[in-house]
């Protein structure tokens, strides 16, 4: 049996265990600073960044969806963002990520949200399919764009 809960402060190790294991799955490790007292400040710090829901299977966490709230002017309304989305590889094809998708759907509407959207690496045919089973429109129109490091320090140099 799956039940999925909010994640309260003493799950921090679990998630940063899970973001581990996600960076692992992606190919990613090399690009994983976070440490847990990262994730716990940005979850449960002054000013919390974002949220987690958990998936458990027997009191153990098996899965986790990390999100936050985004704005649409086009919707006049906030919609949410999940940044990511991983379950364990034991415990997938037994509807881990669908309630877990599902919870967050719920969410999004108990708050009035518009959109939940998210992104995909475009290699995860797993995923896409995961997500396109649930009614997920994919958006090739758009394409992201990310600052970070130097470029991102140097930018905000400029408006000083």
């Amino acid at each position: 049996m799956i039940t999925i809960v909010p994640a309260t402060a003493a799950d921090v190790p679990d998630i940063h265990g899970l973001i581990r294991a996600l960076a692992e799955y992606e190919q990613l490790s090399h690009e994983l600073v976070s440490t847990a007292a990262d994730i716990h400040h940005g979850l449960f710090g002054p000013r919390p960044y974002a949220e987690v829901i958990l998936a458990k299977a027997d009191d153990r966490t098996v899965g986790f969806a990390l999100f936050f709230h985004n704005y649409s002017t086009f919707l006049g309304r906030p919609g949410i963002y999940l940044e990511d989305l991983f379950v364990l590889p034991e415990h997938r094809g037994a509807g881990v990520g669908r309630a877990l998708l599902g919870a967050l759907a719920r969410i999004a509407l108990e708050r009035g949200c518009g959109r939940l959207e998210w992104s995909v690496l475009e290699w995860n045919e797993g995923a896409i399919a995961f997500y396109r089973r649930a009614g997920a429109q994919l958006l090739d129109e758009w394409r992201i764009f990310r600052l970070t490091g130097e470029a991102l320090d140097s930018l905000a140099a400029e408006s000083e």
